[in-house]
């Protein structure tokens, strides 16, 4: 993108104050064959912190008959506390990856048929939702048309999940088609994140330019759309390099009164930096401050992770910098980046002062990252410092610990 093209977007932004094998698995019927008898007595115990040792069991667990009594046994489910909801896609991701399709649903169904009467739709929603990110997406067409049968009264919540599992599954022909027919067919009415689905889904699609008509579509049916809306149409033509129509979107938002704020600068800090045109991003980050708004943690960690991703470690610590005076609060993926990129760079005793500080704030990096750290800090004759790092990750954290063990007994004596 060319200054002056850049210098237009700013004054733009200113002007306004299954093949699904069934017989993959064998379902074993009794706990015992399963679970340790110590396990099971787990699993049935202080809930809160039982649900948390269940997603441990999930975490470490590939066995499809296995995983499948666990949830039995604590009786997850996916419409219950954030902790259950982890645990549920955490099950169904391991069985999905390994293309235990069968497993998937004999979990899922055998959840929505047991549910008490009257059923509720957000039981629906997560099955639906979930079938979309386990790569099953004619399962979540088959739920949404099978709610009748479970006495569900079907809603535009169920449409969204719906529109949401085919985002998930990436299969934007069919949300085009859920979109064009499934309101009128069920008599649904559309709302604001409807409207956001399928330009989401248009716009990953290289369809941006159609987004247009849905917006259009809003303006008839009263529904106005946010920043959040049009944000998706910037990401999208970005995308597609089309900077003249990111530029009619701005007008767009001014003409429907949405105020440009933060939010849609860092949308567009984002799409300059995944194209790796972080320069031009801080541009107009800079841009940003001299109208006096204010960037927040976001746009920084955009810049940081733009800077490091193009090996410009200079650049990103200068941001990072700036972030911290300016009081917003880096987050993990700060530290994370720039450790890696200190250490790329060979800025060892650099890397190990940030490494401190993320540890302070119980974040850790990769173990390969740290490892590399270890090693440079050894290298550069600072052996007493790496001893100190892995001691610190050891106490700490109990993850890897036999592979430090191995590292820590590699270092001199």
């Amino acid at each position: 993108m060319n200054p002056s093209l850049m210098a237009s977007l700013f004054r733009i932004l200113t002007s306004e104050p299954l093949a699904r094998n069934v017989n993959q698995f064998r379902l074993i019927s009794t706990a015992s064959s399963l679970l340790t008898p110590d396990s099971k007595a787990s699993l049935t115990s202080n809930h809160h912190k039982n649900t948390r040792h269940v997603l441990s069991l999930l975490r470490t667990e590939n066995n499809p008959d296995r995983i499948l009594e666990i949830c039995r046994s604590a009786s997850l489910t996916p419409d219950h506390h954030h902790l259950h909801r982890v645990a549920f896609s955490v099950a169904v991701a391991t069985l999905s990856r390994d293309k235990h399709f069968a497993a998937v649903s004999h979990l899922l169904d055998g959840f929505i048929k047991s549910q008490p009467n009257p059923k509720s739709e957000s039981f629906a929603v997560r099955v639906i939702i979930l079938y979309g990110r386990a790569n099953m997406l004619d399962r979540s067409l088959q739920t949404f048309h099978d709610l009748e049968r479970y006495e569900i009264q079907r809603t535009v919540k169920s449409l969204n999940a719906l529109l949401l599992a085919c985002l998930t599954a990436r299969d934007y022909e069919e949300a085009k088609r859920v979109y064009s027919e499934t309101p009128k067919k069920y008599g649904i009415e559309p709302d604001l994140e409807t409207y956001n689905r399928i330009i989401k889904a248009l716009c990953e699609s290289n369809s941006t330019s159609s987004s247009y008509s849905i917006v259009a579509e809003m303006e008839r049916r009263r529904v106005k759309p946010r920043a959040s809306t049009f944000g998706l149409m910037i990401g999208g033509f970005y995308k597609e390099e089309k900077y003249d129509e990111v530029r009619r979107v701005l007008r767009l938002m001014r003409d429907f009164g949405v105020h440009v704020g933060v939010a849609t600068y860092n949308v567009m800090v984002r799409c300059l930096c995944e194209r790796k045109r972080t320069r031009e991003a801080k541009a107009l980050l800079c841009g940003v401050m001299s109208s006096r708004m204010r960037p927040n943690s976001v746009t920084y960690s955009l810049l940081i992770h733009g800077f490091c991703s193009e090996g410009d470690l200079d650049e990103a610590m200068s941001v990072f910098e700036v972030m911290v005076k300016s009081g917003c609060k880096p987050g993990s993926e700060c530290y994370f980046d720039l450790i890696r990129c200190l250490c790329k760079g060979g800025d060892f005793e650099t890397a190990l002062v940030l490494c401190r500080e993320s540890m302070e704030k119980n974040w850790v990096p990769s173990f390969s990252v740290m490892r590399w750290l270890v090693h440079g800090l050894v290298g550069s004759n600072k052996v007493d410092e790496a001893r100190e790092v892995i001691a610190h990750v050891k106490d700490k954290f109990s993850r890897n610990v036999d592979l430090w063990n191995e590292v820590e007994a590699e270092l001199p004596r």
